[in-house]
């Protein structure tokens, strides 16, 4: 039976729970519509019906092992099964990331193809997607002799993929995420993960013009972020550091808002408020043992919501515990949450609302 995590109580943001889902991970939401994963079958469901009753959208033909590998969770694990990224393009199609490869499903298609393999890393951390159908993705891999890292972008749906901009070798270290902003119609793109490697980038769509906003600080080495009309709200991914959820406005000024007790590499909006998720990734500094869900109706103050405890397989192998939040844009008061690695709800998506 799925298992409740243990939730604050008396909080500005609260959360209703409604259902969990073992063996699911939620991707992506378009609307008030969720994309979520069991193994290499995509699922979607309708937050309209609840609990949400997922159907099949389509599949990935993985390799002969990986279909063996994807049917035990601590196999799956290991190997890092699945899917691990979703966009949805403005043309209908679907991509995403799973093991070495860029699949992509065209509309009214029923299994993924594979449109770029991925030859350094195994998959980036997010795809973002434009309204006028710009698709980036940005290379993440180990890259310990700094070699250039390029981000990939395509025009026709994410068929084809070209190098679109090349951070040149030294300069950074990998990409952790690209962002859309509808604001001022810019990319923001977040790097990492020693001194200078660490930059906040303001850039045109054709990624031709850049500003670097804020970098050479740990507290600038981000991944999970969210934009809104008033700026970028980003949670520092930092071993090294205390991390704190911080706010950059529009003109550029910096505001810390909230410690947290250890990394953050996700982040979430529903029609009620705002969402970090942090990891357990034990360092001097990051000494929890608990995954926690941070939230905020107002941006200004910020509450733990959530926790659940890391379990006891060795994390070098089994990963680390860990809370998955979906990208996209998500126009309901539900919130999906995909945990990994804990106790009781290992590789289980567990549904809340909050109050409008």
């Amino acid at each position: 039976m799925a298992t409740q995590p243990a939730i604050a109580a008396n909080r500005i943001l609260n959360l209703e729970y409604v259902a969990s889902f073992p063996g699911v991970r939620a991707l992506a939401w378009d609307g008030d519509q969720l994309y979520a994963s069991r193994g290499y079958t995509l699922l979607r469901g309708h937050a309209g019906k609840e609990p949400i009753q997922w159907c099949v959208v389509a599949g990935f033909r993985p390799s002969w092992w990986r279909r063996l590998t994807s049917c035990n969770g601590l196999t799956f694990r290991l190997m890092r099964d699945g899917f691990h990224a979703l966009a949805v393009h403005p043309r209908g199609n679907l991509i995403a990331a799973v093991p070495g490869a860029i699949v992509t499903l065209g509309a009214g298609e029923k299994e993924f193809r594979v449109t770029r393999r991925i030859l350094r890393g195994t998959r980036p951390l997010h795809i973002v997607t434009t309204p006028g159908g710009g698709a980036f993705w940005g290379e993440y891999f180990d890259n310990p002799e700094r070699a250039e890292v390029h981000i990939y972008a395509s025009t026709d749906g994410g068929r084809t993929w070209d190098a679109a901009h090349t951070f040149p070798r030294g300069a950074i270290r990998h990409v952790h995420n690209i962002l859309y902003d509808g604001w001022e119609d810019c990319l923001w793109i977040l790097t990492g993960d020693y001194g200078r490697e660490c930059r906040i980038i303001r850039a045109s769509l054709n990624l031709r013009t850049q500003d670097e906003v804020l970098s050479n600080t740990q507290q600038a080495r981000a991944v999970g972020a969210l934009v809104t009309k008033e700026g970028l709200f980003f949670a520092s991914d930092t071993p090294l550091e205390q991390n704190y959820i911080y706010h950059l406005d529009r003109r550029g000024q910096l505001r810390r808002l909230a410690p947290i007790p250890s990394s953050s590499i996700y982040a979430c909006r529903n029609r009620g408020g705002m969402f970090f998720s942090t990891m357990v990734e034990p360092s001097v500094v990051n000494r929890s043992a608990r995954v926690r869900l941070y939230g905020s109706a107002d941006g200004c103050v910020w509450d733990s919501l959530a926790e659940w405890r890391k379990d006891g397989w060795p994390m070098a192998l089994f990963q680390y515990g860990n809370a998955f939040l979906p990208d996209g844009e998500n126009r309901t008061n539900l919130l999906a949450v995909s945990t990994i690695a804990v106790a009781n709800a290992d590789l289980q998506t567990s549904i809340w609302r909050t109050e409008d």
